[in-house]
């Protein structure tokens, strides 16, 4: 359930229990909305400013209204686990993947059945980016490989395969022909789609890379590290105007950091980024100075799988357990965190 922990606190273990001194319940003006899944969220991004595209273990990709609360479409073609979702923003184009080894594309007014199919990898799809045109899908796989699709024909343009390239995260950077992407090589690698080649490495990590965004500018990477027991768990900012420049690290987490996210600008004097944990907290940080600023823990959520923002205020969170948390973040009087309604 959704309490503020104060700068610095940790929470002792994944699943800890609420003490009698704190409040298991979350605060006033929380609403409990109708479920999207029926099991685990695995993946979250915003459609535009009014919904949302999840997926989950349950093999649907969910459009949902996070103002009313309601189901827009449920899209069932998977034959497994969704494990990413991914859109251009304002776009009615939406794309799933799935362990069932494809990429799927939808269209956000005719649901019934997938309007194009992306078939080419031999192992589970990991990794999901659309170009900001739409016209160009990249996918990456535990097969080693990365393909780049023509999304209007679902043709393959091309593929690459680099051995012990197991795929975890891809990102496509925001007006730039480039691709980040992360393996459990725990190399970060940034690819030209336009030959599909690597341009750019970055040094390796001590622990698995899971997750990788790009700042609106272009300018930096955010990645995202797996982990145990505060060993690992950080997020890492890299600019990637310099090949070895790694700017700051996130620490703070106890368990594997699932997703990391560049915030929106907003009031707040310095950039925000925001970081999800299998440790069950939401920790938003100064991007610059990697000062934790507030942290938020959701007991009885599970590790959460992934994170999007909707506005400058309002972020959403998958979890294992208890679906889709709306976070509200405010800034009057000092930076606040509060969970408002779950779906």
């Amino acid at each position: 359930m959704g309490k503020l922990q104060s700068k610095g606190r940790r929470s002792a273990s994944l699943y800890r229990k609420v003490s009698k001194t704190e409040d298991p319940h979350p605060g006033p003006g929380f609403v409990q909305f109708g479920r999207a899944h029926e099991d685990t969220v695995t993946a979250i991004t915003t459609v535009n400013s009014d919904l949302c595209l999840s997926g989950g273990r349950d093999k649907a990709v969910v459009v949902y209204d996070w103002r009313a609360g309601i189901v827009k479409q449920r899209l069932l073609g998977h034959d497994r686990d969704v494990t990413k979702v991914a859109c251009v923003y304002g776009s009615s184009r939406l794309f799933s993947a799935s362990r069932d080894k494809r990429a799927l594309m939808w269209n956000l007014q005719d649901g019934s059945r997938p309007a194009q199919e992306f078939v080419g990898h031999d192992l589970v799809v990991n990794g999901l980016a659309v170009s900001p045109d739409g016209s160009s899908l990249c996918t990456g796989s535990r097969d080693n490989s990365v393909c780049l699709w023509d999304t209007e024909t679902g043709g393959c343009l091309n593929k690459a395969t680099i051995s012990r390239n197991l795929v975890t995260h891809l990102c496509w950077i925001p007006e730039s022909s480039c691709v980040v992407q992360t393996s459990e090589d725990k190399i970060i690698r940034v690819w030209d789609s336009r030959g599909l080649q690597v341009v750019q490495t970055l040094p390796p990590k001590q622990y698995i890379q899971v997750h990788c965004d790009a700042s609106q500018d272009g300018r930096y990477c955010l990645t995202s590290s797996n982990g145990f027991g505060g060993e690992g768990c950080e997020a890492t900012l890299w600019d990637l105007r310099q090949t070895s420049k790694k700017v700051c690290e996130y620490r703070g987490h106890l368990q594997s950091t699932a997703c990391g996210l560049f915030l929106p600008s907003s009031t707040a004097a310095s950039p925000l980024v925001a970081t999800s944990s299998h440790d069950c907290s939401v920790k938003i940080w100064n991007r610059d100075s990697a000062a934790c600023l507030v942290t938020l823990c959701l007991d009885g959520a599970g590790p959460l799988s992934s994170i999007a923002t909707c506005d400058t205020t309002s972020l959403l969170c998958a979890s294992f357990n208890t679906g889709i948390h709306l976070l509200k973040l405010t800034s009057c009087g000092g930076l606040e965190l509060r969970e408002a309604a779950r779906f």
